[in-house]
């Protein structure tokens, strides 16, 4: 039971978390929670048996600040979708190039960091993309985070949560 787990939505039907069964369970017992989508079957105790959820929505509203993206290395490269922003070759093979080098006063930061293969990279160098002739296939952004960033990890394997997670058909 512990390894199940349980998508657990806003009270306004938004993605919040991802939690054990466990944990989910004891929420609807308290009547902190509802259950949306069951079916995975039941959890007996002593005098009831308990269906063990799926999907949960608190019965009140948690307001939090949106949680942001740090800035690393694989978040860079699946933000650019593993392709060369210069080139446009795809590869597993990066690296970062700062698009204003940071010797320039370029910061490290989402809007100047790129994936760059390792020959574009060296051949910008220190120097900026116009002075070496480079020009970038999309400008860096930060990206957002959206409800399936938090679990798109267990979309696959939880394919009753797809109609929670209105992201997950697009792809965003």
């Amino acid at each position: 039971m512990v390894e199940l787990s349980v998508l657990v939505l806003n009270q306004n039907y938004e993605p919040l978390n991802v939690c054990a069964a466990r944990r989910a369970l004891v929420l609807v017992i308290q009547g902190k929670a509802e259950v949306l989508e069951n079916g995975r079957g039941y959890i007996r105790a002593a005098s009831e048996a308990f269906p063990l959820p799926s999907v949960i929505r608190l019965v009140y509203l948690v307001r939090r600040p949106r949680p942001q993206r740090k800035l690393t290395r694989r978040e860079v490269f699946i933000r650019d979708r593993y392709i060369c922003q210069y080139c446009g070759r795809e590869t597993r093979e990066l690296t970062l190039d700062h698009v204003i080098p940071r010797y320039r006063g370029g910061r490290h930061e989402w809007e100047n960091v790129v994936s760059a293969c390792k020959p574009c990279n060296q051949r910008k160098g220190n120097r900026t993309p116009s002075e070496v002739g480079l020009r970038l296939r999309r400008p860096p952004i930060r990206p957002r985070l959206s409800s399936y960033y938090l679990v798109y990890q267990h979309l696959q394997r939880n394919g009753e949560w797809a109609k929670y997670v209105p992201e997950w058909e697009r792809g965003d």
